[in-house]
């Protein structure tokens, strides 16, 4: 698969699983919002953190594209500066955790070097970073109503979402075959694997 196709693939994905995310979030954790943007299990949290895992660079563009789309037409309609700033922190959160997991653990594809306490350890740093730069701005826009509550509850929703779909796509990631097989199936499993040891190793470039 060509390099601009690899780009083009990895942040459309981002994209549509982002906003799946969203959707299903709305759908089944409609009753845990604190406020609107905030929920006590934040399952976009967990995408944004897995997609730039995953593939690096082009997992922030897609969250980028996809936050804008969000926070424009469904979040924030009437406050562009709020939805370009929401959007661009959400995206930087997870994209900076990327960056410390491969400083600090040698970051491998498909997670396949992500212990469960790595995982852990990861999930927290994001659900820390994300809701400390949106909270930063905040202060700096002098909203600062219940601000060490919203904190608090963007933290748990960003850890809990993160958590879930962490431990979820590592399961997940452990089925996919090192090896094709003959059935259909399990060469369309390893082409997914394939898929995104070429999209990680294609940020390293």
């Amino acid at each position: 698969m060509g390099s601009l196709r690899l780009h083009l693939w990895s942040i459309t994905g981002t994209v549509v699983a982002f906003v799946a995310s969203l959707w299903i979030n709305q759908v089944v954790f409609t009753d845990t919002s604190f406020v609107r943007g905030i929920n006590w299990i934040f399952l976009p949290s967990g995408v944004r953190l897995l997609s730039t895992l995953l593939v690096g660079s082009d997992g922030f563009v897609g969250l980028l594209v996809g936050g804008l789309l969000m926070d424009f037409f469904y979040w924030f309609p009437h406050d562009p500066v709020r939805a370009i700033a929401g959007a661009i922190l959400g995206s930087l959160a997870p994209y900076l955790v990327y960056r410390l997991a491969l400083e600090r653990y040698d970051l491998k594809a498909s997670l396949t070097n992500l212990t469960p306490k790595r995982l852990l350890v990861l999930a927290v740093a994001y659900s820390v970073a994300n809701p400390l730069l949106h909270h930063i701005w905040f202060a700096l826009q002098g909203n600062t109503q219940n601000i060490g509550e919203s904190f608090v509850m963007m933290f748990v929703g960003d850890l809990t979402g993160a958590l879930i779909m962490l431990y979820t796509m590592k399961g997940v990631l452990a089925f996919l075959p090192a090896q094709p097989g003959r059935a259909r199936m399990t060469d369309g499993m390893f082409r997914v694997r394939l898929a995104l040891d070429s999209a990680y190793n294609n940020q390293l470039r």
